[in-house]
């Protein structure tokens, strides 16, 4: 074999161990997503169930939201120093029991009791997946080159999506079937085979893996600017959380949190009250949105890697978003003010794509910014996402049981135009100043 032929094998050997890495985390994300619909898809049958009333439903659905923006940023640290294969394992076991509770928790329990319990398994379930962006982000750092971010984001979150689309797919059939209860158990123990191949081929590191060879081994490590380094101190965490570009970037997606779990959470139901489809209907129809958040995540992160080689990091990563948060925030108006349900699902589900598209841009740059400590900075931002849904979930919940579906969209779109104007400020090619 010539020198030139051995060049060409050892990035081909490398793609195939890194991106098996890689395809466990796109299947977490699957994961992660169907675990969070199940509770609002299941919520139709559970209010008269266990007469809890759709403001109950809206503070489990805060309870979560609240912890896993707690826990981004400490959550990321803590990833960082003790290596993303044991955290990601314990938080997915972790999850798994507290999605499992929520079926079994009536048998045992009734009135505040219960509600109290249901509202323990959300504070925890938040708690355990709080980590998961965050180590993800960082284990594709480590993995792969950082000419590849923006697409492995975008494919992350289409992989995310995907979990989103199939659980009210899956779960109406399932309630139909099998009754809310045992489909939310059965479905919740599906993880436990992911968990247990993540442990036997997951590592922190390209170093750890016995199927990563020296050469690629130093054509990864030569692609990125900094290894990785777990010994994060004090004084890094304080250059993190005073970066200007960070803060600003997390202002920005806190804006696409408040209009992601609008339209994540609230389009079922939205669906069913406003539009007054049938279950079964608002079933298949709510995974259309989803569907689109999906390809709009992949689309998005694959063209930010595109434009950041023809126009350089900072406004490769930033036009997606500049355009795409109001575009995204327009479409809420034409969802609500269609007078055909069909065409309010489509403009919600171009809306959702727009939104979504943003994702690869937003952590890709992040992780340009951040390097070596991408745990650490990106649980920093995606706390500021998800305490744009503990902002915004009760607000829908209020508006929504008022019968205000109108008011609640419109919301989303100041929203969103707003996020887009704080991305002028942003430059993802300054990268953070790192002793």
């Amino acid at each position: 074999m010539t020198a030139a032929a051995t060049e060409t094998a050892i990035p081909q050997r490398h793609a195939r161990v890194g991106w098996r890495i890689f395809s466990l985390l796109v299947a977490f994300a699957c994961v992660l997503y169907f675990q969070q619909r199940s509770l609002t898809i299941a919520s139709e049958r559970i209010m008269p169930a266990l007469s809890l009333s759709q403001m109950q439903i809206g503070w489990l659905e805060w309870a979560f939201l609240l912890t896993y923006s707690l826990f981004q940023f400490p959550g990321g640290v803590l990833g960082q120093r003790i290596g993303a294969r044991w955290a990601l394992a314990v938080t997915a076991l972790l999850a798994v029991a507290a999605t499992v509770a929520v079926p079994i928790a009536p048998a045992l329990l009734t009135g505040a009791g219960l509600f109290v319990v249901l509202l323990s398994t959300q504070l925890l379930l938040g708690a355990v997946q709080a980590p998961f962006f965050p180590l993800c982000a960082g284990v594709m750092e480590s993995w792969l080159p950082a000419k590849r971010w923006g697409l492995a984001q975008g494919i992350h979150t289409l992989g995310g999506h995907v979990g989103a689309a199939l659980a009210p797919v899956i779960l109406v059939i399932l309630m139909q079937l099998l009754g809310w209860r045992r489909a939310l158990f059965w479905s919740a123990l599906v993880p436990l085979g992911l968990i247990a191949v993540w442990l036997w081929y997951g590592r922190d590191t390209p170093r750890e893996h016995a199927g990563v060879t020296a050469g690629e081994l130093a054509e990864l490590e030569g692609a990125n600017a900094t290894p990785k380094d777990g010994t994060i101190t004090w004084r890094r965490i304080r250059r993190i959380l005073v970066n200007r570009d960070l803060a600003l970037f997390t202002l920005s997606y806190m804006g696409l949190g408040y209009v992601f779990y609008l339209l994540s959470n609230w389009s079922f139901l939205y669906l069913i009250q406003e539009r007054h489809l049938t279950v079964l209907e608002s079933g298949w129809l709510a995974s259309l949105p989803p569907i689109g958040a999906a390809v709009g995540g992949g689309l998005g992160g694959a063209i930010a890697d595109q434009l950041v080689n023809r126009f350089g990091i900072r406004w490769g990563y930033l036009l997606i978003p500049l355009i795409a948060m109001p575009l995204s925030g327009v479409l809420l108006l034409v969802a609500i003010y269609s007078r055909n349900p069909y065409v309010a699902v489509a403009a919600l589900t171009l809306s959702f794509a727009a939104l979504e598209s943003t994702e690869g841009p937003f952590w890709a740059g992040t992780m340009r910014i951040a390097q070596a400590d991408t745990m650490a900075a990106t649980g920093v931002f995606n706390t500021g996402a998800n305490f744009g849904g503990v902002i915004g979930i009760p607000i829908v919940a209020y508006l929504s049981g008022h019968h205000a579906w109108n008011a609640a969209f419109i919301s989303g779109f100041i929203v969103a135009a707003v996020s887009g104007l704080v991305l002028f400020g942003v430059d993802p090619s300054r990268t953070l100043d790192i002793e």
